[in-house]
C-alpha cells in the first residue's frame, strides 16, 4: 500500500562512491565557511580552538589526556555547527516570535553550554592528573 504523502527525493542522494564523497566533502567545507561568515560564536570557538589545541600538545599530560582535551574542544565546534544550522532551519521557517522556535533555538543554546562545561571538566580533571 502506497502512503498517501508524496515524498520528494532528492536529486544528489543518487550519488555514490568517489563522487558521493567528493561532493560531501565540498557540501563540508561550504558549511565550515558559512558557519564562519555568518556565526560570530562560531569565529569565537574556532579562535578557541586555534589556541587550545596547540597548547594541548604543549601542556603535560600523557597521549590518552591530550586526545581528550582536543576532542572536547572539537566537541564545541560540532555542537555549535549543529546548534546554527537548528537556528538557520527556524529561521528559514519564520522570523516570527513563537514558543516552539524560541525552545528549539534555547535547547541548542544549551547544548553549546554543555559542550563548553565539558571542555572544562575534561581539560581540569586531565591537568590536575
Amino acid at each position: 500500500m502506497e502512503s498517501p504523502h508524496k515524498v520528494e527525493i532528492s536529486p544528489h542522494k543518487g550519488k555514490t562512491g568517489l563522487v558521493r564523497l567528493k561532493n560531501a566533502f565540498g557540501y563540508s567545507l561550504a558549511g565550515f565557511r558559512a558557519a564562519y561568515e555568518h556565526e560570530d560564536a562560531f569565529r569565537q570557538e574556532v579562535l578557541l580552538a586555534a589556541i587550545l589545541i596547540p597548547l594541548a600538545f604543549w601542556l603535560p599530560a600523557g597521549n590518552l589526556g591530550k586526545a581528550l582535551m582536543i576532542g572536547s574542544v572539537l566537541l564545541v565546534l560540532m555542537v555549535e555547527l549543529l546548534n546554527s544550522a537548528i537556528e538557520a532551519t527556524v529561521d528559514r521557517i519564520s522570523l516570527d516570535n513563537h514558543d516552539l522556535a524560541k525552545r528549539a533555538k534555547d535547547i541548542g543554546s544549551a547544548a553549546v553550554l554543555v559542550s563548553l562545561i565539558n571542555v572544562a571538566a575534561v581539560w581540569g580533571l586531565v591537568l590536575a592528573g
